[in-house]
């Protein structure tokens, strides 16, 4: 016989329950938003007979945005959990490395209205997982505060006798403009200013870092090599379509063996060489890779100055030209480029495209630059570079 008061029971319960779940949502919201407890965090010590830190290497993964891709089997990707998987492999096989990784997460909600942090710091050093940290990337300025405080809390002290190797890997990064780069955040901007004022945090001791990887499309212009030059010697990127925005970083695992007396001019080279190899392998499209001293590069850089400069403020201050009339060329095609010094202290990797209007383009000469469409340009015959 069913007692009379059941139904009562059974109504008074589901409130409660309801509640419990509000105040679990309500303790997760209010974790996640303190600035002192993370919502994931695991630190180790390191050891005190641990071997000498001989190399440090720094990854900016940017995952905010579109990164999914098929394989020839129709497998999906994402661009940026692949390499983030791949930096913590490098990480583990490098027993004489400190390795930070910072991946920047799209914006993501609990219960559909806690927002939960959108940035992940993982640090190892001699292989061993030192510190994991969920941490709030700043949602008005795309600066890199939080990653650089990461950085100096954690690295090592012998920072000048390493050989120290800085990555970033993302869409092509504007350098003028910026919105939208962020899909979590479309109105706030991300530019190459931006980045080069984060490596300035990073490298706030005036030490430049040996090997800067920009694993971006559309990475080697004038503009670009000039602004991150400040903070690197040596600079690894593409100054066209880079396929997926990513280089391949098999090199960089077992650095003992493949940089072992610090020779960062020659590895460049190198892992270059074998990016530009894997490329073409797998694909159709343009494949350009170039290394850039930045030393030598100078006097070119500072003979072309007042001629980009001139071409960015143009197109910043101009309303009237639409971005679809905006459009990258090779730097040669345009006369007041063309110089002696166009070709020094770079090493071009470049293939055409196997179709297109381009396909007979035999060269690059390692810089990018922007033009109108609209404009008829003069296209000039350049000599064909070397490949090192």
């Amino acid at each position: 016989m069913r007692k009379p008061n059941s139904r009562l029971v059974k109504s008074a319960l589901y409130p409660r329950i309801f509640l419990c779940i509000g105040c679990a949502g309500l303790i997760v919201f209010l974790s996640s938003c303190s600035g002192g407890l993370p919502v994931q965090r695991e630190f180790k010590m390191v050891e005190k007979d641990s071997l000498a830190v001989q190399y440090s290497l720094l990854f900016i993964i940017h995952g905010d945005g579109d990164y999914l891709y098929h394989d020839s089997s129709g497998n999906k990707y994402n661009a940026d959990e692949e390499t983030l998987a791949e930096a913590k492999k490098i990480a583990e096989e490098n027993p004489r490395a400190e390795v930070f990784i910072f991946h920047q997460k799209p914006g993501s909600y609990f219960l559909f209205f806690f927002p939960l942090r959108d940035g992940e710091f993982y640090y190892y050093r001699n292989g061993q997982l030192i510190a994991n940290e969920s941490y709030w990337r700043d949602d008005e300025q795309s600066n890199l505060d939080n990653e650089v405080e990461f950085y100096h809390r954690f690295r090592a002290n012998n920072q000048h006798e390493m050989a120290s190797i800085f990555l970033y890997f993302g869409h092509e990064i504007p350098e003028f403009g910026g919105a939208g780069y962020d899909a979590s955040y479309p109105d706030r901007t991300f530019t190459v200013h931006d980045l080069a004022n984060g490596l300035k945090g990073f490298r706030s001791d005036s030490v430049r870092f040996d090997l800067l990887i920009l694993s971006t499309c559309f990475g080697g212009t004038p503009y670009t090599i000039d602004m991150l030059g400040s903070y690197a010697r040596t600079i690894i990127a593409s100054p066209d379509n880079l396929h997926l925005s990513y280089f391949d970083l098999h090199l960089l695992e077992h650095l003992e063996n493949s940089l072992p007396d610090g020779g960062i001019p020659s590895f460049a080279k190198r892992f270059a060489r074998q990016s530009f190899d894997r490329l073409t392998r797998d694909i159709q499209t343009a494949v350009s890779v170039a290394v850039y001293d930045v030393d030598r590069v100078q006097e070119f850089l500072h003979s072309v100055h007042r001629f980009y400069s001139n071409t960015l403020t143009t197109f910043k201050g101009n309303t009237r030209i639409s971005s679809a009339k905006i459009g990258h060329c090779d730097c040669a095609e345009l006369p007041e480029y063309l110089l002696p010094t166009i070709y020094e202290g770079v090493d071009v990797f470049y293939r055409p495209a196997q179709f297109g209007r381009l396909k007979n383009k035999k060269s690059h000469s390692g810089w990018e630059c922007w033009k109108n469409e609209d404009q008829n340009m003069q296209h000039s015959q350049t000599p064909e570079p070397v490949l090192k």
